[in-house]
Formats: structure tokens, C-alpha cells, sequence
């Protein structure tokens, strides 16, 4: 069995753990699994590729602290949102990198595309956000315009690789927004699991598009 496969069912397995986890709330094995999503994601990006992205690793290595800061939401909810901030300018930057020259008019209407559905969400949840509003608002932009400049790229250049950069970009954007419902609007129990299932799958389109990325430029 070779490198790729033991990552690849390592990563299968920690992701079934913690979804698991989350579902029967075994705050234990949450602990110590969900860390373990992105540290066995990097670690499967590694061995799939020649070349690895320095900025698609640091994109993990926030998303990490991302995952730990947000195990305890009710101390560093704010700091676990600035990770995973970060982490959402880096994947900006690394797919808008991937493409040039775009209409002005498909740069607004993609974007608009991602403001209007925002502004729904905001609509819902701006009553409980109080302090917390212009940090909700500053994150919902910049991952609008992750999900704005994944669309864009797919758009520039209709590849397999590209798709999956946006099924990743999108599934995140909708993992977020059930955040954000949970936790400012109606908390729900399926939510939980909700939640992790589409961070999980998200994280692994993206992780699986910059792999052929990478692989392309080989």
C-alpha cells in the first residue's frame, strides 16, 4: 500500500471519526479528531504532489488553529473566525493567481451574485450579533470574494480542477452560513453535524483542486 492511499484512508477515517463525534457528541473524541482534519489533509496534499504550495499549507496550518480556536466557542469564537479569515485571503490568493484578464461586468455580477446572498444571511442573524457584527461582516465579505474569485476562475478556464476548486469554495461558504444560523439565529441539533460534514467535504475539494494544480504544472 503506498503513501497516497494510507493518507487518503487516514484522512477518510479522522473525518468519519469526528463526524461521528459531532453526532453522538463525544466531546472527547471532538477534541482530539477535529484538529486532526486539516493536520491529515496537509499531509495528504504533501504526498500527492512534487512541488508543494507554501501559501495552500499555511492556508491549513490557519485552518488548523481555526478548527482548536472553535472547539471553544464561547472563549475564542472571534479568534477562530480570524483564523479561518486568513485562511480565506490565502485561498484568494492562491486561485486568483490562476486566471488574468476578466470583464469588469462578470468581476460585479459574480460578486453580487455572493453580496445578495450574504445580506440574507446577515438579514437573519444581525439581531444577535451585537458586538460581533462588524467581525461577522468583514468575514461574510471576504469569503464572498473567495467564493466570487473561485467562480470567476471556473469561469476563465472550465476545467475538472477548477470545478473543484469551486464545489470546495462553495460547500465552505454554505458550511459558514450554517454557523452563523446555528449560532446567531435558530440553533438546531442536525446543524452540528451539518456544520462539520460540509467543512469536511469543502476542504477536500479545495485540498483535491490544488493537488491537479500542482500536478499541471509538473
Amino acid at each position: 500500500m503506498n503513501k497516497k492511499v494510507i493518507f487518503s484512508v487516514l484522512f477518510l477515517l479522522v473525518s468519519c471519526v469526528e463526524v461521528l463525534a459531532t453526532i453522538y457528541n463525544y466531546r472527547v473524541l471532538e477534541l482530539i479528531f477535529k484538529p486532526l482534519i486539516a493536520v491529515t489533509l496537509v499531509l495528504l496534499y504533501l504526498v500527492n504532489v512534487s512541488k508543494p504550495s507554501f501559501w495552500f499549507v499555511s492556508a491549513l496550518f490557519f485552518s488548523f488553529w481555526g478548527d482548536v480556536l472553535l472547539l471553544f466557542p464561547e472563549d475564542f469564537f472571534v479568534l477562530g473566525l480570524v483564523s479561518f479569515l486568513i485562511t480565506h485571503v490565502i485561498y484568494i490568493k492562491i486561485v486568483s493567481g490562476y486566471f488574468n484578464k476578466i470583464e469588469i461586468s462578470t468581476k460585479i455580477l459574480s460578486f453580487l451574485a455572493f453580496l445578495m446572498y450574504f445580506s440574507v444571511i446577515v438579514f437573519l442573524i444581525k439581531d444577535n450579533l451585537k458586538e460581533l457584527l462588524l467581525p461577522v461582516i468583514v468575514y461574510g465579505l471576504v469569503i464572498s470574494m473567495f467564493g466570487t474569485t473561485a467562480l470567476l476562475n471556473y469561469i476563465h478556464n472550465k476545467t475538472t480542477e477548477n470545478l473543484w476548486l469551486l464545489i470546495g469554495a462553495l460547500i465552505f461558504i454554505l458550511s459558514d452560513s450554517v454557523i452563523a444560523l446555528n449560532k446567531f439565529y435558530s440553533e438546531q441539533p442536525i446543524f452540528s453535524s451539518v456544520i462539520m460534514i460540509t467543512y469536511i467535504v469543502a476542504q477536500f475539494y479545495i485540498c483535491k483542486g490544488m493537488i491537479a494544480k500542482s500536478n499541471l504544472k509538473i
